[in-house]
């Protein structure tokens, strides 16, 4: 099965209310100048002591610029005994693109 989930599939879960836990790895800079409604704001290099902040009981959504640094952090949790981790294909770009141009692209 693929780490990754586009965001359509992302979208479907939020109209549905699924409960899970959508985390956004970019810099603060970055979550400042555009962020997706319900993500929580854990950059990539605070991934490694903020592990209590991310359950491993739901599924985890990661997403960052386009998909790069959330894949690495989705490797590095699938490492740390996370099986419900997925990867936002495209990230936050393709959100803007697809789902919601109110969105900044940047």
């Amino acid at each position: 099965m693929s780490d990754n989930v586009t965001v359509s599939y992302v979208h479907d879960l939020i109209k549905k209310g699924q409960d899970f836990v959508f985390v956004d790895v970019r810099n603060p800079d970055e979550y400042a100048l555009c962020s997706i409604k319900g993500t929580k704001l854990i950059p990539m290099g605070e991934l490694g002591h903020r592990l209590n902040e991310i359950p491993k009981d739901k599924l985890v959504v990661l997403h960052c610029h386009h998909g790069g640094r959330s894949m690495r952090a989705v490797n590095f949790l699938k490492g740390q005994g996370y099986d419900q981790v997925k990867n936002l294909e495209g990230g936050i770009d393709r959100w803007s693109i697809e789902i919601d141009q109110n969105v900044p692209r940047y």
